[in-house]
This record gives structure tokens, C-alpha cells and sequence, in this order.
């Protein structure tokens, strides 16, 4: 299901499906801009950028190894951190909360729909991890700005 989150000339969309397990945001905005605001939001909390996964990179450079000829991405990156404070907080609610450490944000721009930045993150379950969806939230929402 779709609903409209905020009425921008970015045409801002989240997407939240009961069958998915992500959130997902849109805009009209460039692939690398949307890509520094992300970088930029997650780094205004304080907190630092573990890794960078190359996603649509890998996926095209391997695209004729694994005998396919669909290209998925125009360009996709995924950003991986984590929070000291609310990652201690979680696992201490519960150590097995060490199963969604560290914690993602993708940008993707779908080859099927060029122009459309989707950015978004995994969703978590009911209980103290919802702190970290709505964190994870928030970050987007202040990319996106």
C-alpha cells in the first residue's frame, strides 16, 4: 500500500507493503545527490559509515557470469552503520538482537523505472527494534528533505 508522506516537488512516496519487508521512499532527484544526502544524514547523527556495498556494480559486472541478461540497476549502493547508543540499548533488551546489526539504507535506481531514486531499509520486528526502524526512518526523511 502507498501513502503520500509529504507533498513536495520530489513527489515523496513511502512504500510499506504487509508482504514486504522493507520501506521505501521515491524522488525525481539525482542518483548522486540523494546518494550525498543519505551519506550526510547518516553521518549528522554522529555516527560512522562501516561500509559501502557497490550492489549494482556487482550485480552488472557479474550479470554475463550467471548467464543472465537483465540489467536491474542503473546504480544501487547500500550504507552500513551502526548506533553505540541504540544498539546497545536493543541488545541489551535482548542479546539476539545482534542479528540486525549493522543497519542499512539503500539507494537504488531501477532500470526498469530510470529517472526514480528509491531510497530504503529493512523492517524490523515488533518490540525494542521498532526504535531502530523509526531511527533508520528518520535518517531517510531527513535525507530526503
Amino acid at each position: 500500500m502507498k501513502h503520500l508522506l509529504l507533498a513536495t516537488a520530489l513527489s515523496l512516496t513511502a512504500t510499506v507493503a504487509a508482504a514486504q519487508s522493507w520501506v521505501t521512499y521515491t524522488t525525481e532527484e539525482s542518483f548522486d545527490d540523494v546518494l550525498f544526502s543519505v551519506e550526510n544524514a547518516i553521518t549528522d547523527q554522529g555516527l560512522v559509515i562501516d561500509s559501502i556495498s557497490h550492489v549494482g556494480d556487482m550485480l552488472e559486472r557479474t550479470r554475463a557470469d550467471v548467464g543472465s541478461d537483465k540489467v536491474l540497476f542503473v546504480r544501487a549502493e547500500v550504507y552500513q552503520f551502526c548506533s553505540a547508543r541504540l544498539s546497545r540499548k536493543v541488545m541489551e533488551a535482548n542479546p539476539m538482537n545482534i542479528a540486525f546489526c549493522p543497519y542499512g539504507i539503500f539507494v537504488a535506481e531501477l532500470a526498469d523505472d530510470p529517472g526514480k531514486v528509491v531510497v530504503g531499509y529493512r523492517t524490523y520486528p515488533e518490540g525494542e527494534m521498532q526504535e531502530v526502524q523509526a531511527f533508520l526512518d528518520s535518517i531517510v526523511k531527513q535525507a530526503l528533505e
